[in-house]
């Protein structure tokens, strides 16, 4: 059961969704391949979230790493740890293509991958940059 789901005490699919979506971008991308490549490759069929996040990265990836080249004070896409680049991505495309979760669980939920699988200021960093993405791509509710 992954950590976050043992803090709570509820496994939360969704969560678990996003984290597989990170490994298996952050492997495509240590191996220079495909990310659709990398899911198809797995011996367990991912989940439905899992696959719609991947793929969503996959196929809107020119606009969704403009939004953070342009959002990313500071910071080229090259220069930011492999980690935070996914988290970031992932964010990216649930603000753009799923309408249907609220702009603050999108951002809560890439901030606590990138303070578990990344470096101490990568929540921070983050929340920043997908917090000026928020309002550019989506009206609030």
């Amino acid at each position: 059961m992954p950590r976050r789901a043992r803090q709570i005490g509820v496994e939360d699919e969704r969560s678990d969704a996003r984290e597989r979506a990170l490994i298996l971008l952050y492997e495509a991308e240590s191996k220079s391949i495909a990310p659709s490549d990398v899911v198809d490759a797995q011996v367990l069929t991912p989940d439905e979230l899992t696959r719609t996040l991947v793929e969503g990265v996959q196929s809107h990836g020119r606009e969704i790493d403009d939004l953070i080249a342009a959002h990313a004070k500071g910071w080229t896409l090259q220069r930011m740890p492999t980690i935070d680049r996914n988290v970031l991505r992932i964010g990216t495309f649930e603000l753009l293509g799923r309408p249907d979760v609220p702009i603050a669980v999108v951002i809560d939920e890439a901030v606590e991958l990138a303070k578990r699988f990344s470096t101490d200021d990568s929540g921070k960093f983050v929340n920043g940059v997908l917090s000026t993405i928020a309002p550019k791509v989506r009206a609030p509710r």
